[in-house]
């Protein structure tokens, strides 16, 4: 079983983040300039929201909204759901799922280390189930005698 950790370890601990008095228009430059779909949003070290592409076009765009003149507090999520670097990829599944959120913090104590994605979770079920199918190939061939390619049956 795959934990944040893991995750982390293999995609990085990179973290983008605005402050709460920064414009959703300059947010909206992050999430483009660095290909994500959402980014935190800190105050004084400290995780008190996250800003999403769906954020911004729930909160913002509906709303009718000056991206350029509103600040990110206005259209951020302040109630983040988090995660522990210990806990398991199916623990993020079903955060995910449960509250139909695609991303997520990674807090060590207090601290932000990271963050995930729904795409990170799927790419590491997807390497887990590949791993457990190269395993148990391997120990289902593995009992049978191999001649040029071709397995040979017991007894004949």
């Amino acid at each position: 079983m795959f934990i944040v950790r893991q995750i982390l370890e293999s995609k990085g601990y990179d973290v983008w983040y605005v402050q709460p008095e920064t414009t959703i228009y300059e947010a909206l430059q992050l999430l483009a300039d660095k290909g994500i779909g959402a980014v935190l949003v800190m105050e004084d070290d400290r995780l008190v929201g996250i800003f999403s592409e769906r954020d911004y076009a729930r909160k913002v765009v509906l709303k009718g909204k000056s991206s350029r003149t509103t600040p990110v507090r206005e259209g951020m999520t302040d109630r983040v759901i988090y995660v522990r670097p210990d806990q398991s990829v199916e623990d993020c599944m079903a955060l995910m799922t449960e509250h139909r959120i695609r991303h997520l913090p990674v807090l060590e104590g207090e601290q932000v280390i990271g963050v995930i994605s729904i795409g990170d979770v799927v790419k590491s079920v997807i390497s887990q189930q590949a791993n457990t199918i190269h395993h148990l190939e391997t120990y289902i061939t593995s009992g049978y005698p191999q001649i040029a390619g071709q397995r040979v049956e017991e007894g004949a």
